[in-house]
């Protein structure tokens, strides 16, 4: 096939991308190894939340506090591009807003009201409320949290459906979608040649969205991101008067542990509750007890509530925790490296590639110039020093 632009990957990143280059009249085709939303775009936990995976003052160290604030405020605009979508494409997704940060201990308290007060100093951003006691548990029925942030701008969703519909919205703009499609290797020049198992699509753009599943596919990014796998549960379907003792106002949270844990209700009104980390593939021994344990210390109002559901899937993580965009010889684009934020982000990185493809580069260049370093190690000990690190930082989220 000839066509303008070759997309590979067929999740957020991907969808967004191919749906905002049609609606520019480029020629799109996308390519995807699975089915549409088979990686994290599907499996996540649905946060839709303004900023990135890592502090802004670690932006603000690299790229100076005007360009933080400039990628900050795209961040706020890939949380109202995410809600703006689902307005117009009318993608049935269940969008609720109201996000929980929560404390698990004291420290905790004292790094939230300061990141609240710095955020409505240094970037204009009021939408923080810190919440205890009595205020707090009609949020989210529990004593686990001493206090959280409240934040009114953030939200969640059912994140495979929210991908189907840009994928749906995608293909009425005329982007020719092919599931089952493994891109195994680019030919780089100009233009551009992706080879599948099967075929080939010639393009003058190719735009490379398959974040944690990339598979060595461009070899030179591969070190840039670790992938890393988190694990879900969902519940039985909770009556009114059980999902009113959990999170009476359908809040999403997720704690301020390093290795955290987040969860929300489904518009079913089950618990859907996803922790936990695995490097090297496998699921961590005795996870399942240990996830049960949790949301049984949690919520002892939902004892006898079967565990309906488990699955698990990879993100892609940096090692400074911020998504690492760029280009490759000029015509090659990509966004990867979400580290656990990418609901809103992706969507937005598919905006940024359009705008850039199409001449107007000076968004993407925002987050494209944040340095990035490969995870060191090399390929055989970067994974056993990614996890004796986190095992690090899993001891400290206990003192």
């Amino acid at each position: 096939m000839r066509a303008d632009v070759c997309v590979v990957g067929g999740g957020v990143t991907g969808c967004s991308a191919a749906l905002e280059l049609a609606e520019r009249g480029y020629s799109v085709v996308l390519l995807e190894a699975g089915e549409i939303g088979h990686g994290a775009s599907g499996r996540s936990g649905g946060q839709i939340l303004p900023g990135l995976g890592t502090d802004m003052s670690t932006v603000e160290k690299a790229l100076g506090r005007e360009t933080a604030r400039d990628i900050w405020r795209l961040s706020r605009e890939a949380v109202a591009l995410t809600a703006e979508r689902v307005d117009r494409h009318a993608i049935p997704c269940d969008l609720q807003w109201g996000y929980l940060h929560a404390a698990v201990k004291g420290r905790h308290v004292r790094e939230l009201a300061e990141y609240r007060n710095r955020m409505a100093r240094d970037y204009d951003y009021h939408e923080l409320e810190m919440l205890e006691g009595e205020v707090l548990r009609e949020r989210v029925v529990t004593d686990a949290y001493p206090a959280a942030l409240h934040e009114s701008a953030a939200g969640h969703l059912h994140p495979l459906n929210y991908t189907l519909g840009l994928a749906s919205a995608a293909r009425d703009a005329g982007v020719s979608i092919h599931q089952h499609s493994s891109a195994v290797a680019i030919e780089r020049g100009q233009p551009a040649c992706v080879q599948t198992t099967t075929g080939r699509v010639t393009a003058d753009f190719v735009v490379l969205g398959t974040n944690a599943y990339q598979a060595g596919l461009v070899p030179e990014l591969s070190g840039r991101v670790m992938r890393a796998a988190n694990y879900m549960i969902a519940t039985a379907p909770l009556n009114e008067s059980q999902a009113a003792r959990v999170l009476p106002h359908n809040d999403a949270l997720s704690d301020a542990n390093f290795v955290l844990d987040y969860y929300r209700l489904s518009g079913d009104r089950r618990l859907i509750y996803g922790g936990e980390v695995s490097y090297d593939g496998r699921e961590p021994r005795g996870i399942q007890a240990r996830m049960d344990a949790k949301i049984a210390r949690l919520f002892p109002v939902l004892e006898g509530i079967p565990i309906e559901y488990r699955w698990g899937g990879d993100v892609a993580i940096t090692l400074n925790r911020a998504p690492d965009f760029g280009r490759l010889g000029g015509n090659l684009y990509y966004a990867q490296g979400y580290s656990g934020h990418g609901m809103a982000l992706a969507g937005l990185a598919g905006r940024l590639m359009a705008e850039a493809i199409a001449g107007q580069a000076e968004r993407f260049d925002a987050f494209a110039g944040m340095p990035h370093r490969h995870f060191p190690g090399g390929s055989l000990l970067r994974t056993p020093l990614l996890v004796l690190a986190t095992t690090f930082y899993k001891l400290r989220d206990r003192l």
